[in-house]
């Protein structure tokens, strides 16, 4: 991977394969991919294709055996968890969530900054107010993270990445739980913050909404990309059929974007 292509991506990524220890085969493999700035980008594919996995080798949580991963045009390896976190806001999937209230919780995307012991100065606690609010969980600001529903946990999950101000903003299946309002409203709020020239990241099982929003789609099956482009490049009724093993229809959206149907049973096909 030239020079040039690297200094153009968010994260460069080259041949890189991942293999967790004990396992007969690898979750990664072989991988290479770009990440452009200042777009969405969603990892698509079955249960076990490797999307987590791939998140958490860009998180730099795990290091690839095999291939070299470079996050603005550092490896991996130089950048400091403090500095990665000043950049980088994550929202995992289904963490288990300490006795923390609502706000304390949002208010740890602070720390990058503040550190565990300094007080909060006024342009933390304006960030922390703007998270929860554009994440609908100010009213929960008192309670026990652990009393709201998953959907709920999830909005706090986003809302602490977001109290980062990041300029970057990785997610693993950011709408699991949530209703048909917050998963709209969580898929508008990431688009905004797209147009606001923040790079976002996402893993989703959610095919047509990701083809209605992310720029760049990379479809991924047996931990290899099988296709990577646009929604209207990747989301062809063959490449859908062969990464998920399942009939589709591919229909398109009002506003142009591809969608999926799956047939009801392969009788139809």
């Amino acid at each position: 991977m030239t020079a040039t292509l690297v200094a153009l991506a968010c994260w460069a990524v080259d041949g890189v394969t991942y293999t967790p220890d004990g396992a007969p085969h690898p979750t990664v493999s072989g991988v290479s991919l770009e990440i452009r700035h200042h777009r969405m980008t969603a990892l698509l594919g079955p249960n076990g294709a490797g999307k987590t996995t791939l998140l958490r080798l860009l998180l730099g949580t795990i290091t690839p055996q095999h291939g070299t991963i470079a996050f603005l045009d550092r490896p991996m390896a130089a950048w400091s968890r403090r500095d990665f976190a000043r950049q980088v806001g994550v929202v995992p999937q289904g963490e288990s969530e300490p006795l923390f209230s609502v706000r304390e919780l949002v208010a740890m995307g602070r720390y990058p900054y503040l550190g565990p012991w300094q007080r909060e100065r006024e342009d933390d606690i304006a960030a922390i107010a703007r998270a929860m609010d554009r994440c609908d969980v100010t009213r929960f600001a008192d309670r026990w993270v652990t009393t709201l529903s998953g959907g709920e946990q999830q909005r706090v999950r986003l809302a602490r990445a977001l109290a980062q101000e990041p300029s970057v903003l990785v997610l693993d299946e950011p709408t699991a739980s949530l209703d048909i309002r917050h998963e709209m409203t969580t898929f508008e709020l990431l688009r905004r913050l797209r147009d606001d020239g923040v790079t976002i990241v996402l893993a989703t099982h959610n095919l047509n909404l990701a083809a209605r929003y992310a720029d760049d789609l990379v479809l991924l099956h047996e931990g290899r990309i099988s296709a990577h482009g646009t929604p209207a490049e990747v989301l062809t009724s063959a490449r859908v059929e062969s990464a998920y093993e399942w009939p589709v229809d591919i229909t398109t959206h009002p506003g142009g974007a591809p969608q999926v149907t799956p047939r009801s049973s392969r009788a139809e096909s």
